[in-house]
């Protein structure tokens, strides 16, 4: 892999709020596509297949989730 990504952004999964969380979830989400798939054209070209596919929109919404979750336990569930 050419170019550097911060796994995850700012090295933290402490948030402020379960909305911050949620964020922070997709943004950790969408780094691991790329990541995963470095070329931008291949992932542009992709997008559309997933994108009407309903199977494909749930395993996103799954690794969402787990990413949602692991931030929520490290937040105390913002107890």
């Amino acid at each position: 892999m050419s170019e550097q990504f911060q796994l995850i952004p700012g090295n933290s999964l402490k948030t402020n709020s379960p909305e911050e969380g949620r964020a922070l979830a997709v943004k950790i989400a969408r780094l691991t596509i790329k990541i995963t798939q470095p070329d931008a054209k291949t992932r542009e070209k992709l997008r559309p297949i997933y994108a009407n596919d309903a199977s494909m929109l749930i395993a996103i919404g799954q690794t969402v989730a787990m990413e949602f979750a692991t931030i929520a336990k490290a937040n105390n569930y913002w107890k």
